[in-house]
């Protein structure tokens, strides 16, 4: 049988075999007493070592090699490559988590996701293939002409996938401060270089294997204790096949659950908490120095009782981080305010499709689905990272079979993410809410010293409610093997796959921001008679530079994982799209319509996120920086706005203006004959 393989095909079985054989092993030594922490370390190092052998291994210095990986990936494979391209942090680690908290509303990023595959299949895949050339930018600045829709073309790229590969190192950091028990900071650098060695010899040519390898543990490691958690609930090891029956008896824990009185009092506790804040942030600046005040009186009290001093300590504390001026403590105490009405609600039951108490408030919901599934489908037909992956094939032909078997490749993990929600909410709501704190199982404390799950007893009556417990999305993944009591090698192999995840893609996004830099800009450009081998020493300077840079941003903790990626998908949906589909498909579009339906759609887009998330531009003088969402539309949702812009300025400034002399011979370059021209 073995004979019958290609000698490809052999490699990797060959790999497969050593890393089950590696599980076992780790198995047995935890068995043996092997410290959990050790575990982490030797999944880290084996995951890790293994990638780097495959990036020296892939070392190339030719161009085509580097950029395009020689035009030479079978479709298999390159489907298999694409799959862990495209399964990001945001996937492996965000999606699950998602629907754990939003229920039926996390949907929007299954279904998004996989239509958008759809979409490069039939508008995009085949053309970028027969084109030929190394970038996004490369097609449309051969499409239209120029070098102005080039540089703007490089911009929204780098943009979106830098967005993009921050989301990705933000998870490389969770994973090793928690599996690792490095400082945030520090595991987002050591995840740092771990990209590195696999990108930074060989280009497109070592991602592209190192990314085949990094797919057959993520797929592994992420339907692993799923299916050991449907084993031991149900009999069945088949979670997919089995959640829908589980999912009836969450339904029913959430029924008996949310309407206790025990919970039931404590949101009217994080009711109170809300007004409290809202009476504070009222009565500024008075209210901040009366805080101020009541603090200083108690610690004094405390001091002249012969009070302990851990509770001077934690008032001396609160004193200490209480915000130095009226503008701050407005900023803090609304954050507050909305955190404790946000908890003071009831929670939105799993199965419950468009939850809110008024007509007004479900038919948002909806709004904010629909728009949000729009807006991932586009973004996934122009995320640049992406597309650059058909460049690779041998031939059109293998292009299109490549998607089928990327969507294949992506389907095994996201016709699981939904189980995997169900599985973690039965085991949270039957075996943590209404428990002692006291007695609360140590993964709540590892995971609180990095940040991503609080308890708060704000009854104080040392039992843990639901509405007391706050779960970070991008927990629910990692956490699950420890939530359902598994070995400890268990949670080992899900970090590692975590780890393949966000390595894979990130490699994949820095190698998209770099040749934009590197091709697009300094040689197409600047030094079109740059030699080969300058080029890429530009690459990989570039690399190095972008990749510590957006470590340094991801470091910073900017948001979740998945809302960075659909900001991702906006601005790439709004800025690339419009101009990709109508420079193949109609012939009038015009370079001045590119180039208009571009900024629009672009500056639109950000315009949108940066007032709506950030609060606005203060900077820039705006006296209110404020903004009420658009027809109800949350920030991952504003490519909406850009994408039908960017369609309707393109179209109607071609309608004005001169067609580009280079179209007839450039669609009939990447046309099959007998399509329309």
């Amino acid at each position: 049988m073995l004979a019958s393989l290609t000698r490809l095909q052999r490699y990797y079985l060959y790999y497969t075999g050593i890393f089950f054989g590696f599980i076992f092993f780790l198995a047995v030594l935890e068995r043996a007493g092997m410290p959990p922490r050790w575990v982490g370390y030797a999944f880290l190092v084996f995951t890790v070592s293994m990638y780097a052998l495959i990036g020296v291994f892939s070392r190339t210095t030719d161009v085509s090699e580097y950029y395009v990986a020689g035009r030479r990936v079978p479709a298999f494979f390159n489907g298999m490559a694409t799959g862990a391209d495209w399964m990001s942090a945001a996937s492996f680690m965000g999606l699950a988590g998602t629907l754990y908290l939003q229920g039926f509303q996390g949907l929007a990023y299954v279904i998004g996701w996989t239509g958008g595959f759809v979409l490069v299949a039939l508008l995009l895949a085949p053309y970028l293939r027969r084109f030929g050339q190394y970038t996004i930018p490369d097609f449309l600045c051969a499409r239209y002409g120029g070098n102005a829709i080039r540089l703007i073309a490089v911009f929204a790229a780098i943009l979106a996938s830098f967005v993009y590969v921050v989301a990705q190192i933000y998870g490389v950091g969770v994973i090793t401060s928690r599996f690792v028990s490095l400082q945030f900071e520090v595991g987002v650098f050591v995840g740092l270089a771990g990209i590195l060695v696999c990108s930074f010899l060989g280009g497109m040519r070592a991602v592209t294997w190192t990314q085949v390898a990094q797919y057959l543990i993520l797929i592994v490691a992420y339907i692993t204790p799923v299916a050991i958690l449907s084993w031991n609930v149900t009999g069945v090891p088949v979670p997919q096949a089995v959640y829908g029956k589980v999912l009836a008896e969450v339904t029913e824990l959430e029924k008996k659950l949310f309407n206790s009185p025990e919970e039931i009092a404590v949101r009217a506790l994080y009711a109170d908490r809300a007004d409290l804040y809202a009476q504070k942030i009222m009565q500024l600046p008075h209210s901040l120095i009366q805080e101020r005040e009541r603090l200083s009186i108690e610690i004094n009290a405390l001091k002249a009782s012969d009070a302990q001093m851990r509770d001077i300590v934690a008032l001396e504390r609160q004193r200490r981080e209480l915000p130095p001026d009226p503008a701050q403590a407005r900023e803090q105490w609304e954050k507050d305010m909305y955190l404790a009405l946000d908890r003071s609600k009831p929670p939105t039951p799993h199965a419950e499709p468009f939850p809110g108490e008024t007509a007004a408030e479900r038919n948002a919901q909806r709004i904010n689905f629909l728009a949000l599934i729009f807006c991932l489908t586009v973004g996934t037909a122009a995320l640049p990272h992406v597309l650059m992956r058909y460049y690779t094939t041998p031939t059109v032909a293998q292009a299109r079979q490549s998607v089928f078997w990327s969507l294949l490749f992506i389907t095994a993990l996201y016709v699981t993410a939904p189980a995997y929600a169900v599985f973690a909410k039965f085991e949270v709501l039957s075996h943590l809410a209404g428990i002692p704190i006291a007695k609360l199982p140590g993964w709540v404390a590892a995971w609180s010293k990095v940040g991503l799950v609080s308890i708060e007893d704000i009854n104080f009556d040392g039992i843990l409610q639901f509405a007391e417990l706050s779960l970070n999305p991008d927990v629910i993944v990692l956490a699950t093997p420890e939530i359902a009591g598994m070995p400890y090698v268990v949670s080992g192999l899900v970090a590692a796959g975590g780890l393949a995840a966000a390595l894979s893609t990130a490699d994949g996004l820095l190698l998209t921001i770099t040749s934009a830099l590197s091709h697009d800009v300094y040689y197409r450009v600047f030094r079109p008679q740059s030699s080969t081998q300058f080029r890429l020493v530009i690459a990989k300077s570039l690399l190095l530079l972008v990749a510590v840079l957006a470590a340094t941003v991801a470091a910073q903790k900017p948001g979740t994982i998945l809302s960075m990626v659909a900001w991702a998908f906006s601005i790439a949906g709004a800025a690339l799209f419009p101009a990709l589909v109508l420079g193949i498909f109609w012939a009038r579009a015009t370079r001045a319509g590119a180039i208009a339906g571009m900024v629009v759609g672009l500056l639109l887009t950000l315009y949108y996120i940066l007032r709506l998330e950030f609060g606005g531009y203060s900077w820039l003088g705006f006296a209110d920086g404020t903004l009420d969402p658009w027809f109800h539309l949350k920030s991952t949702s504003a490519g909406v706005f850009g994408i039908v812009a960017g369609f309707v300025t393109n179209v109607v400034v071609s309608l004005l203006t001169r067609q580009s002399p280079q179209t007839a011979e450039f669609l009939a370059c990447i046309r099959e004959p007998g399509e329309g021209r």
